[in-house]
């Protein structure tokens, strides 16, 4: 993660990740959601946590989640139903469960299509949030597959490319696949300059924005840096920024996320749907297509390669997608979660107001 959305040293409080699991759960669990599923939607949040993606974690998402349950806008026990189905696919109806809770058992139809097919791909329409995408193409890694999602957000937030209004939302995209003795490849970005979960971080610990990552309201680029402002006051650019930087190609991929994501699950494009998300996921198989152990092999050749040529100045070595993650599990697990104060002290204070009985140091 860019240093700019660590936490500070003189904030951080490190927390073990089974006291903030338990805690997530019962938070959860106090929404009215079952225990299989709070256990589950904690998983994806932990995940997140413990990869170093603070932006998708408990941070900022599970304040969200609770203000979402509160107000009625997500479903905490959703009836999903299947739409349409064949051999290789599945549509769903979210029946407006958070993407957290309703996106994984998605990708486990994806995989088991896969399993006897080689591809399986399933659309999740009327659903919330999905959390850190990647955490559904990393569950296609322990069954020896690639996998693949989109998420469709909405339409608040993306200008297109010499656009003036938003059509997309952050829209992220996902990949992930298998190597040997090399960490896996898990490649998730959002097709806007930058997350924008990750404009809550720069808040709560002070840092600034890159010219070309927002617009003003009428959507001409900020070329200089500045503090981020609050949800209503920006819009934001596809990666790439403006279109002499590239920012047409992220604005192909949003449409591509909006496609696949919206449009083919029956959701709609972002801006139409609105607050009612959208996820598409994917599993290939990969001994459908050739030996598993060969493409492992390929794969540590490749990766081994990226992760250990010569880095350029001022640079330690070259992290390919995934690497720098992988690692950061392994410190974290053994030292704790580096969490901003201020997230400790929101934690305590909910377990407050909803009668809770954890209280995480």
């Amino acid at each position: 993660m860019l240093k700019r959305f660590l936490v500070p040293e003189a904030d951080q409080v490190f927390v073990k990740e089974e006291a903030v699991r338990a805690a997530t759960e019962e938070i959860f669990r106090k929404m009215s959601v079952s225990g299989e599923d709070a256990a589950l939607m904690a998983d994806v949040l932990m995940t997140s946590d413990l990869r170093g993606c603070e932006s998708h974690g408990v941070s900022n998402m599970l304040r969200n989640y609770i203000t979402y349950y509160e107000k009625g806008q997500s479903n905490p026990k959703p009836d999903v139903k299947v739409l349409r189905e064949s051999l290789i696919s599945a549509s769903l109806d979210g029946d407006g469960g958070l993407g957290i809770q309703v996106g994984p058992a998605g990708m486990q139809i994806a995989i088991d299509k896969a399993e006897q097919t080689g591809m399986g791909a399933v659309t999740i329409k009327n659903c919330g949030h999905g959390g850190m995408l990647a955490y559904y193409p990393l569950m296609a890694l322990e069954h020896d597959m690639i996998g693949v999602a989109m998420h469709s957000a909405g339409g608040r937030l993306q200008v297109p490319t010499f656009g003036s209004e938003p059509v997309y939302g952050t829209h992220p995209i996902a990949w992930a696949a298998p190597a040997g003795k090399m960490p896996p490849f898990v490649f998730d970005v959002a097709t806007t300059q930058v997350a924008a979960n990750k404009l809550m971080l720069t808040r709560r610990i002070g840092s600034h924005l890159e010219p070309g990552w927002i617009t003003d309201l009428a959507g001409e680029p900020v070329m200089e840096q500045v503090p981020s402002p609050d949800y209503g006051g920006f819009l934001m650019l596809p990666f790439g920024g403006t279109r002499e930087n590239g920012g047409h190609k992220g604005f192909g991929f949003a449409t591509i996320v909006d496609i696949m994501a919206g449009i083919l699950s029956g959701n709609g494009p972002g801006y139409v749907a609105q607050d009612d998300w959208a996820l598409f996921v994917m599993a290939i198989k990969i001994d459908a297509f050739r030996d598993v152990t060969d493409f492992k092999n390929d794969m540590d050749v490749l990766l081994e390669r990226l992760s250990s040529m010569k880095p350029t100045k001022d640079h330690d070595r070259v992290y390919y997608a995934g690497l720098m993650e992988h690692e950061e599990i392994e410190l974290r697990k053994r030292e704790g979660i580096p969490y901003h104060r201020e997230v400790v002290e929101w934690f305590n204070k909910a377990a407050e107001k909803l009668d809770l009985d954890y209280s995480l140091p």
